[in-house]
């Protein structure tokens, strides 16, 4: 081989790729002269363009050059049988998904021992460069054997990586000299982002030199800021070869006429299919499996997936067998796409089992097991969420079908890219709308991916909740001086505007700034001395930090095992439910998970155990979830993508020119001619179509005589729930009354009383942008949203840590706790977590700048607004009317413990008067163990409330007040300090915050520091 790009490579290694490969890809020949030169690179190409071997193939050549050389740095003098291995990990490989790792750890088994083969054969050592995986899924046996024998190369997660720079195992980091991190764009713009970012920061400080960065992206944009990322202030090259990836791409519709589901149904439907779609897509799906040899489907939720592995393998038991009882009944047919307990379905058996279910929710040995059947050829059919959207290796996946419109663009690119997953490959992919609008939105995405028309991103700016974390994690680990920590969290890219202002409080409200007796549940984790400037980790932080660390949100849910006994030697996880499902099931029920079926045999507080259950007729399960709403871009496409073809309608067709442009976008018959009806009817019914340059209004009255405004409108719900909320504002200072609104991708929903003595014109709508986003600035707090937000910040911060990580936490209970700190944070000014959680909403989850252009280009007229009254709701209205029902059906229907939560918070004897009973004793709502439990929590008396040295002595003070002796050291760990009087334990009248003080002439200990917080029991 000739070809300079690997000029620099070793005859070995060159000999080896020649063989396998033939010539580098074009990612591969514009990437190696940079890696080569030891800069930071990002690396940008599609799925199977050879971009991971790039990243990984000069390292693994050095570390081979350097075995066959005998140089080895900082040998560790053991001899271990690699008498030629360092002392620690050469290169770190980071992936946000584990099964990717372990694939790419697998897959590094072909270069390491086919260029130590050529070694050999050259006459010299055959070197052995070693390979681990560090993830959530590594037994302790498998991480000690890390620790003590470090591999060359490490493969990990971002989490895992964090828990090993705040562990004695981060000295085997401290010798990384090549940094990988695959998958950028799925991490990026997130706060997991933000925390890995960080950690590369102490990476760097480890080691005392930078290491080499190397990006691994799917098409992003813009490339600029994702190097930004990677790199922080370092200068990072882009290695773009933008190459096109090549795509077939389908769009089917089974139904000739979709206003008329039910004379669609064939006899295999029957009485299943109620004016549903579902048994033609079922059917349609099913037919393409049977003509490939493997499928791999994706919806957008979990009991989605769940649902159609179902229905796929009842209907492939039919066609097999014949028909089967039908458990479903009439009008139980997919009760709700986004989930129902109701839905029974029949389990497989394993021989007619065509399709399993893939997702986060079903355990890893099971996705593992999955994975491997489809890439053996041994499975035909894997239905999933986004859990195999990254790239993982899944062998020779024919055919990708995507049923309803994928949640962005780029998720579209990357799920299509499964197809044919090799270099040079055609991805086959075929997507099913289930409604005529979803055939618009899909028509729109589609063309967006053919053009390479990706969503933006931006990094989070200052996530202070991530900052907090961080810094409790390295305290623990080191002193830090303030102004130098500052400096590092400053380099990483999230953090490279941070004010100082900010990062003060940020230390001031970890080391106990802000105190007084409503804070006292909450304890300080760190010391910050001002005077010098260090900041130290108090006891436990830790500990802490490792069990409470992490950016991922705590969702409540319960682990799904099997007992102890029936594990046989593997592991007891099966899954995991939603707190919702669980509180509706009962010990004897029989749910499907993972494609099998489980009956309940109990229910902890924690976990559900069950037992196999083959053969029964079983229960589906559901999970709650927020996509995260269409990008205002792309319905700004959408919006265009509309226009044009209304241009070309000719009453209810197309004419020529528009159809053939919908056949080159691959649509089929059914789905031109189905959105060719829907856009004439919306037409026809509100006197134009609404699209990017004209939204339209839509008045219409409920069958109570209730008013409801509709504003159709493409540009997604990051910008219509915003503007929501300004036109409640406006409703309530107006006509002193709240509309009832609803947002999502497709428009706003309002529903006015008929009383209202004026019903409000256009101008309601209609906002000076300043005017606006000061109303919304203003009405954040009170949302919803800003709670379940504020919540996971203060989690997320470690401010408001799990009591014992080893042990569920209700959400009712984490949101009641939350909302006890909300109350109190909201009368300070600037506290870190209140501005935190309103950056996260205003920045993240709403997109503010689009909705302010908006508002100009509906002010200045660029964007008109057209007012129509209809009689009946319009095609486009009926799908955001069913979405208004559906959000707001179970919106008081919360959960029993809710309820019990609900009562708690109302005056006992206020209730008690109303309801004409007793003296208002609330006993009977209350669970005795949860007494007990809540008793010895607040008293410190469990076992993971207890202090920690003098410094837990002061906090037992301040919390629970003057204590004696005996008292304290029942709520101390007893080996926390060294006393100095050759005796260990905790001085209960010790230490800088402890005095002594007489009571009654009972000797006790006192906080005097902290006497305003203790001044009642005085």
């Amino acid at each position: 081989m000739t070809d300079d790009s690997m000029a620099s490579f070793s005859e070995q290694t060159r000999r080896w790729f020649s063989r396998s490969f033939g010539e580098p890809t074009e990612v591969q020949r514009m990437a190696w002269p940079v890696i080569g030169a030891g800069g930071d690179a990002l690396v940008i190409a599609p799925t199977g363009s050879g971009k991971t071997l790039a990243a990984f193939l000069y390292a693994i050549d050095r570390m081979i050059r350097e075995r066959s050389s005998g140089r080895c740095p900082e040998k560790d003098g053991k001899d271990d049988g690699h008498p030629m291995r360092g002392s620690g990990v050469r290169v770190l490989y980071v992936s946000p998904l584990k099964a990717l790792g372990t694939d790419v750890a697998r897959n590094l088994t072909g270069p390491l021992e086919g260029i130590a083969d050529e070694c050999g054969q050259a006459g010299g050592d055959r070197p052995n460069v070693t390979v681990a995986i560090r993830s959530g899924d590594s037994t302790p046996k498998e991480r000690r054997r890390i620790a003590s024998h470090p591999p060359d190369i490490l493969v990990t997660t971002p989490e895992s990586l964090y828990l090993m720079l705040t562990s004695r195992t981060r000295r085997i980091l401290a010798t990384v000299d090549t940094v990988i991190i695959d998958e950028v764009h799925a991490i990026a713009g997130t706060k997991r982002g933000a925390h890995l970012a960080v950690s590369l920061e102490r990476l760097d400080r480890l080691s005392g030199r930078p290491a080499q960065r190397i990006g691994l992206s799917a098409t992003i944009r813009p490339a600029d800021e994702a190097a930004r990322f990677l790199g922080g202030t370092r200068p990072v090259t882009i290695v773009d070869p933008a190459q096109a990836p090549r795509y077939e791409l389908r769009i089917i519709e089974p139904v000739k006429d979709m206003r008329d589901l039910a004379g669609s149904a064939t006899d295999e439907d029957d009485e299943r299919s109620n004016g549903s779609i579902w048994p033609m897509v079922e059917r349609s799906v099913l037919d393409e499996v049977l003509t490939h040899r493997t499928t791999l489907v994706f919806v957008n939720s979990r009991g989605l997936c769940e649902k159609l592995t179902a229905r796929l393998n009842d209907l492939h038991t039919q066609r097999r067998h014949g028909p089967q009882p039908s458990q479903y009944g009439s009008g139980r047919h997919y009760a709700a796409v986004v989930g129902s307990s109701t839905m029974l379905v029949n389990d497989p058996d394993p021989d007619d089992a065509i399709a399993m279910a893939h997702h986060g929710s079903v355990s890893k040995e099971r996705r593992r097991q999955v994975e491997s059947d489809l890439k053996a050829g041994r499975l035909r059919c894997v239905v999933a969420t986004s859990s195999l959207e990254l790239g993982i290796d899944m062998g020779t996946v024919d055919l990708v079908i995507q049923i309803s419109p994928p949640f962005s663009v780029a998720s579209g690119l990357q799920r299509v890219g499964r197809a044919d997953h090799k270099v040079g490959g055609i991805s086959h992919a075929l997507f099913h709308p289930l409604t005529r609008g979803q055939i618009l939105a899909t028509t729109a995405a589609v063309e967006a991916m053919q053009a390479g028309d990706i969503e933006t991103f931006s990094i989070p700016a200052n996530p202070l909740d991530v900052l907090a974390q961080q810094t409790v994690a390295a305290a623990s680990m080191d002193p830090l001086d303030a102004d130098d920590w500052y400096d590092t969290v400053r380099r990483s890219a999230p953090f490279a505007d941070l004010p100082r202002t900010m990062f003060d409080a940020v230390m001031g409200m970890m080391s106990g700034a802000y105190s007084g007796e409503a804070f006292s549940a909450f304890r300080p984790i760190l010391v910050w001395d001002r005077r010098t400037g260090a900041i130290t980790a108090r006891p436990g932080a830790q500990r802490l930090a490792v069990t409470s660390g992490g950016t991922i949100p705590d969702r409540g849910t319960y682990s799904v095992v099997l007992p102890d006994d029936e594990a046989g030697g593997g592991s007891r996880r099966v899954g995991e439910l939603d707190e919702e499902m669980v509180y509706e099931s009962r010990v004897g029920d029989v749910i499907t998970l993972g494609t099998s079926t489980w009956q309940i045999r109990e229910i902890t507080r924690d976990r559900v155990i069950v037992l196999p259950a083959p053969g029964r007729t079983a229960r589906l399960p559901f999970w709650h979830g927020d996509g995260d709403g269409r990008d205002a871009a792309f319905g700004r496409r959408l919006g265009s993508v509309t226009r044009e073809l209304c241009d070309g309608l000719a009453g209810s067709r197309f004419d020529d020119r528009t159809r053939g442009r919908l056949v080159g976008d691959g649509l089929d018959g059914n789905a031109i001619d189905n959105l060719a009806r829907l856009l004439h009817e919306q037409r026809a019914a509100t006197g134009v179509v609404p699209d990017d340059r004209t939204l339209v209004i839509e008045r219409c009255q409920d069958e109570d005589g209730d008013w409801r405004i509709l504003l159709h409108s493409p540009y997604g719900r990051r910008v219509h729930e915003p503007w929501a909320m300004g036109i409640n504002a406006r409703l309530r200072d107006r006509y002193g009354y709240e509309g009832q609104t609803m947002a999502d991708d497709d428009g706003i929903v309002l529903r006015l009383p008929d009383t209202a003595d004026a019903m409000p014109g256009p101008d309601l709508f209609i906002f000076d942008p300043d005017e606006l986003e000061d109303t919304v600035r203003r009405e954040i707090a009170d949302t919803a949203l800003f709670a379940a937000r504020f919540r996971e910040c203060a989690a997320r911060s470690l401010f408001m840590p799990r009591m014992n990580p080893d042990r569920r936490v209700p959400l009712w209970q984490q949101r009641l706790r939350a909302a006890q700190l909300q109350s109190v944070a909201g009368g300070l000014k600037n506290f870190p977590l209140m501005l935190e959680a309103a950056r996260e909403c205003l920045q993240d989850v709403y997109d503010m700048p689009s909705l302010r252009s908006l508002m100009a280009a509906l002010g200045e007229r660029r964007i008109g607004l057209v007012d129509a009254m209809t009689m009946v709701p319009s095609p486009f209205a009926q799908s955001l009317l069913f979405g208004y029902t559906g959000a707001n059906m179970y919106q008081y229907d919360v959960p029993r413990a809710e309820h019990s939560a609900a009562m708690l918070s109302i005056d006992a004897d206020v209730l008690a008067r109303l309801l004409g009973e007793g003296d208002g004793d609330l006993s009977g709502v209350l669970d005795p163990d949860v007494i007990a439990d809540v008793e010895r929590s607040l008293q410190r008396l469990s076992d993971d409330r207890r202090g920690h040295g003098t410094e837990g002595v002061a906090d037992l003070l301040r919390v629970l007040g003057p204590l004696t002796a005996e008292e304290i050291m029942l709520r101390i760990e007893p080996d926390a300090v060294d006393r100095g009087d050759g005796r260990h334990g905790p001085d209960p009248a010790g230490g800088r915050h402890a005095g002594d003080a007489a009571r009654g002439g009972e000797g006790r200990a006192d906080a005097h520091r902290r006497a305003p917080v203790l001044g009642h029991a005085r």
